[in-house]
């Protein structure tokens, strides 16, 4: 049996009717840049956040970048980031003219708030909080951090498309939260898109500005923007997954909790802790063991294919390790990602795939 990591096919063919219909319909009639269906997808995913508003752009990198750019940011001032997160969040601040510090991350696998307390300075103007595989960081925590010490806080939910805190979505925390649409995550859309979202009005009409070119109308550029725009082919397929995605969540979260009841006590595996009174959205589902790479290897043997989120930490990356990597050495962060392993885990799955998944691991630590 073979089980992929990722099947983007599988995900959309109860719905690839309604996709490719509406592919075609904005190709005649010419609707590629704006349009009612990126009206409607702002509108509708600004609703299932239960925040004020929301912007598409070209991508999850652009949506930080603007995003911080909107906040105006002290020049050279500190942006806290966490070590173990993709490199977006990190390039997004360096963009911006600003400096970098790396936090550590706690059992959750996201920004510790203990270490966020130690590396807050007087230069210290942001904080970017990643909710890391879709499961949510201990953001009141962060929020109450931020707020004592009057500073900014943005969300990188790239991974946390419908995950909750105290029934609160992620995203809505933040004083401007961003999004990715990349195909793979569990809203995607057939390329790359993002979104930026906020109940603050004046950074929302900021950020748009910069997104077009510097102004809120053609021909109308107040300050110096750049081109970011979600189109409206891809706004178009994210409108119609939207309505499918509380469904493939609760799939994920079924999936998350067989892996859990039918790996737990095996070998030395271990789980990504989950904070009480949270929805994981389970964009990916993560085991920590010292059997890593050998796992993997015997796995991939198996047709079963898994992946590493991440291989290095940002610290350890060679455009960061000169500056960061001997004072960040220490950090947990830098021994977990040795341990890390993503499995298959969506909506192209069936229950006798994870059964085989589970089953071969088992056979595995068996022999170790």
């Amino acid at each position: 049996m073979e089980v992929k990591f990722l099947d983007l096919f599988s995900q959309i063919n109860p719905i690839r009717k309604k996709i490719f219909s509406s592919i075609i319909t904005n190709i005649k009639e010419s609707n590629f840049i704006g349009g009612k269906d990126l009206i409607n997808f702002e509108k509708n995913f600004s609703k299932f956040l239960s925040v004020k508003y929301c912007l598409g752009v070209a991508n999850g990198t652009d949506a930080l970048e603007i995003a911080i750019n909107s906040l105006n940011l002290k020049k050279n001032s500190e942006v806290i980031v966490p070590a173990n997160t993709w490199i977006s969040a990190a390039e997004s601040v360096i963009n911006n003219g600003l400096k970098i510090k790396f936090c550590d991350i706690d059992e959750t696998h996201n920004m510790c708030p203990k270490d966020l307390k130690l590396k807050i300075n007087k230069n210290t103007s942001a904080v970017i909080v990643v909710h890391l595989y879709g499961n949510p960081a201990r953001i009141n925590e962060i929020f109450k951090i931020c707020k004592i010490n009057n500073i900014r806080l943005i969300e990188d939910c790239a991974q946390g498309h419908g995950a909750s805190v105290d029934l609160k979505k992620v995203g809505t925390f933040g004083d401007i939260s961003t999004f990715s649409f990349f195909p793979s995550k569990n809203l995607g859309c057939f390329g790359d898109g993002g979104a930026i979202v906020t109940d603050n009005k004046k950074l929302f009409k900021i950020c748009k500005k910069i997104s077009h070119h510097g102004g809120l109308k053609k021909n109308q550029h107040i300050i110096v923007g750049r081109n970011s725009r979600l189109d409206n082919i891809q706004a178009g397929i994210l409108d119609i997954k939207l309505k499918k995605l509380n469904s493939w969540i609760l799939l994920r979260r079924k999936q998350g909790s067989f892996y859990k009841k039918n790996l737990n006590n095996v070998g030395d595996i271990k789980f990504i802790h989950q904070i009480q009174n949270t929805c994981h959205s389970n964009h990916l589902f993560v085991i920590k063991t010292k059997n890593r790479n050998k796992l993997k290897k015997y796995l991939y043997n198996k047709k079963i294919y898994t992946n590493i989120h991440y291989p290095k930490t940002l610290p350890e990356l060679p455009v960061f390790r000169r500056q960061h990597f001997q004072r960040c050495k220490n950090m947990k962060a830098l021994i977990s990602n040795k341990e890390i392993l993503s499995l298959p885990i969506g909506e192209h799955l069936k229950f006798k795939h994870l059964r085989y998944v589970c089953l071969e691991i088992n056979k595995f630590f068996s022999r170790c």
